[in-house]
């Protein structure tokens, strides 16, 4: 597995980053849109057990494939289980040429200064080195901004970066995701707030230290333009962050060089009564529709 040839995926492959991370409380929710409840299971382990049906079912779809999908963002059960016999990141990149991400954040701190941090992530350096044994490429880490508040956007960019840069000196591609919460009430000049600070720091890196960035689609079409041109940034990708398949690819579309990573608005309109044919028909017109907006 060449890291080479997967930064270079990352860099310059045309398509966009499966988000398949849902994880702990959020889980039940992705499987309730799937069509699985509650009933199905009686402890974390066999929730556990269930989603990674789901997310094997997406994976070894015919529609799932490195043409249209540049990397997927696992979580740690995942990264532990198997997909046709092998470890999931291997499957990933020998069998579909997909780059496997790993997120690594433990959730959200309590809402402060109209954001919220990340909590602390024990054991972080043993999660960084299990994962670079797994053939884990790059991490992903989510913290939230809800107001345009200067204290608040630049505690969330501090923390991303510093914790960025010891994933980066573990030798993974840190994702960067300060999401700006589509209902933040000055959701432009909270964005205006946080380009400023992401910029400080991505130009305060060194030449060798590579990040990437997840950041909300933003009010000002192109805000993240020069971030995309940046020589320390692999790649910009956008989160879909509440809004449907539809308005995302909208928005998406208008910002150029940037590419979806989307999680809920991939598996839209998937259910585990479909056929395994109707299933992947659903999810070959969701992935078209997202690769063609991430296109532009």
């Amino acid at each position: 597995m060449s890291n080479a040839q997967q930064l270079d995926k990352i860099r310059n492959a045309p398509g966009f980053i499966a988000a398949l991370d849902q994880s702990g409380g959020s889980t039940p929710k992705a499987l309730g849109l799937y069509g699985v409840t509650e009933d199905a299971w009686s402890n974390d382990e066999e929730m556990y057990v269930v989603v990674h049906e789901m997310r094997t079912r997406i994976m070894t779809s015919p529609a799932f494939g490195g043409d249209r999908i540049l990397g997927a963002i696992l979580f740690e059960n995942t990264m532990d289980r198997e997909v046709e016999g092998q470890s999931t990141s291997a499957y990933l990149w020998n069998v579909k040429n997909v780059v496997p991400f790993l997120k690594v954040d433990k959730g959200l701190a309590d809402v402060a200064d109209g954001a919220q941090v990340m909590k602390p992530i024990p054991g972080l350096d043993a999660l960084l080195e299990k994962a670079k044994a797994a053939g884990v490429f790059g991490t992903k880490m989510r913290s939230v901004i809800k107001e345009a508040n200067a204290a608040g956007i630049h505690a969330v960019v501090d923390q991303q970066f510093e914790i960025g840069r010891r994933i980066v000196a573990a030798g993974l591609v840190p994702i960067i995701e300060p999401e700006v919460d589509i209902h933040c009430p000055d959701k432009a000049g909270a964005e205006d707030i946080m380009h400023a600070a992401i910029k400080a720091h991505l130009d305060s890196l060194d030449a060798d230290e590579i990040v990437m960035l997840k950041l909300t689609l933003p009010e000002k079409d192109n805000l993240y333009a020069d971030f995309i041109a940046h020589p320390n940034v692999a790649r910009v990708v956008a989160l879909s962050g509440g809004y449907s398949r539809e308005e995302a690819n909208e928005r998406l579309a208008r910002q150029h060089g940037m590419v979806a990573s989307f999680s809920r608005a991939l598996a839209e309109g998937l259910s585990a009564q479909q056929s395994d044919d109707e299933f992947n028909a659903t999810l070959d017109a969701s992935i078209a529709s997202i690769a063609a907006a991430s296109a532009t």
